[in-house]
């Protein structure tokens, strides 16, 4: 299954014969979040987060272990208890006036080979709120991971939707180009028969030649431009730079108004990363803090243990069980702990004025992606509106032009408004979408 993306990205970018329709926006996101390198790291990074939430969530069951020992020691010695007569006390303790024989006794010991074995299962009671704690550092740390991978997404999306607007208005502009010169070389191919012909002087010729040789220039401007802009794309969804590519230019509309209402600054992935690592910096507080309290812990042990022979006897040779309460109560630390605690509580108040400072920062640029955004629809309005007025301009000239009420300046000046109103019309419905998508990254919507 992984070799799916690579196989399908070999298709699509593979050349002009293996790519059979023209790619869509869709397709050019998907192949982008298969092949970038920082989504995949962001991916791997909230997989990691979710280890370690099971990994903290494991503290609270108990712990078995296994362990064993083994000492060797060349110490011995003896114990000897002299001998001689004892009082015998009746069942009361009082001495009933007669003695018992003590022959006495040897007692010889030795180490030797000391040696366990065992299993301990251990259950933590109270810790101080140390497990607790840690499961909500580790929940809240899934939870950043999680925020960084979309910010990650929303990213690709944004700078693949940029290079693909890029190649829509580079191919646009490179059309604008192409048209005009036409407009131009069938208007040289007049002139030139009129100049033939003795009609037009030579000055007429001259001047449209100007334009048609300027025109060619802006041509090759628009094809170097397109070229450069499908390069852009290749590197953005994972294709070699000199794949020639295809595009659909299915850009979404934006709406007909900009809403700056409807976003939410606080959906977005960047104040959700700010409000979380505040919330991580309280944790790391109540961390320090639980350093001071006492920790309380059940264990039970089962094991062997073979050692201290007496007179030849081995006196410790069975399996046995035991169990109990560990109870850790911290008195002092040459303050160590106390600093700790303090440094966590600077650091959670520098949080908090980070996430305060930030929300305000995003507000404003929220609230700046919305100005942008309507001020670009109604340059979109405005320049739909100079079009139409100069493709009137356009026809009516050349009908003048050619009907002789009015002079080759005049048409070519026609010719060039047009021109120039094309190019700004491309360049206001790309910049209209493009302040859209800021808009919408802006305002926690890109998702």
């Amino acid at each position: 299954m992984k070799r799916l993306p690579i196989i399908l990205a070999a298709l699509l970018c593979g050349g002009a014969y293996a790519q059979t329709e023209p790619l869509t926006l869709d397709a050019c996101l998907r192949l982008a979040q298969e092949n970038n390198k920082a989504l995949a790291a962001a991916e791997r990074q909230a997989q990691a987060a979710q280890f370690d939430l099971r990994s903290m969530k494991g503290n609270f069951f108990p712990s078995l272990s296994a362990a064993g020992v083994g000492l060797y020691s060349t110490s011995d010695g003896r114990l000897d208890i002299a001998g001689g007569s004892l009082p015998v006390l009746d069942k009361n303790g009082v001495p009933t006036g007669s003695t018992a024989y003590f022959p006495g006794l040897g007692l010889d010991y030795s180490l030797g080979w000391i040696y366990g074995g065992g299993v301990t299962l251990e259950q933590p009671l109270y810790m101080g709120g140390k497990v607790r704690t840690g499961y909500r550092m580790a929940r809240i740390g899934s939870s950043l991971a999680a925020e960084n991978r979309r910010l990650t997404e929303a990213e690709v999306i944004v700078e693949t939707s940029r290079a693909y607007a890029g190649v829509v208005r580079a191919r646009e502009i490179r059309r604008v180009a192409e048209s005009y010169r036409r407009l131009l070389a069938e208007l040289l191919r007049s002139v030139e028969s009129a100049r033939r012909h003795g009609i037009q002087p030579q000055n007429d010729v001259l001047k449209v030649r100007v334009k048609f040789n300027e025109s060619e220039l802006d041509l090759r401007r628009a094809e170097n431009a397109l070229r450069l802009a499908t390069m852009n794309l290749c590197h953005y969804i994972g294709c070699p730079l000199g794949t020639p590519l295809d595009v659909a230019g299915d850009l979404p509309e934006p709406p007909a108004a900009a809403a700056p209402g409807t976003g939410d600054m606080t959906a977005r992935p960047e104040y959700r990363m700010l409000a979380g690592k505040s919330d991580l910096a309280r944790e790391q507080m109540r961390l320090a803090r639980s350093e001071r309290l006492p920790q309380i812990g059940l264990a039970g042990n089962y094991g062997y243990l073979h050692g201290l022979e007496v007179n030849g006897q081995n006196l410790l040779g069975s399996w046995g069980f035991s169990a109990g309460i560990r109870l850790s109560v911290p008195i002092f630390h040459f303050g160590t702990r106390s600093n700790r605690f303090r440094s966590a509580r600077a650091k959670y108040e520098q949080a908090q004025a980070e996430l305060e400072s930030g929300g305000e920062l995003l507000a404003l640029e929220m609230t700046q992606a919305a100005n942008n955004l309507d001020e670009a629809l109604l340059e979109r309005r405005l320049a739909d509106t100079s079009m139409e007025a100069a493709e009137e301009n356009l026809r009516m000239s050349r009908r003048q032009y050619e009907a002789g009420l009015e002079t080759l300046s005049d048409y070519l000046e026609a010719q060039a408004v047009w021109q120039q109103a094309s190019r700004t019309q491309v360049e206001a419905r790309i910049g209209s979408y493009l302040r859209w998508l800021e808009y919408r990254k802006a305002a926690g919507l890109l998702d």
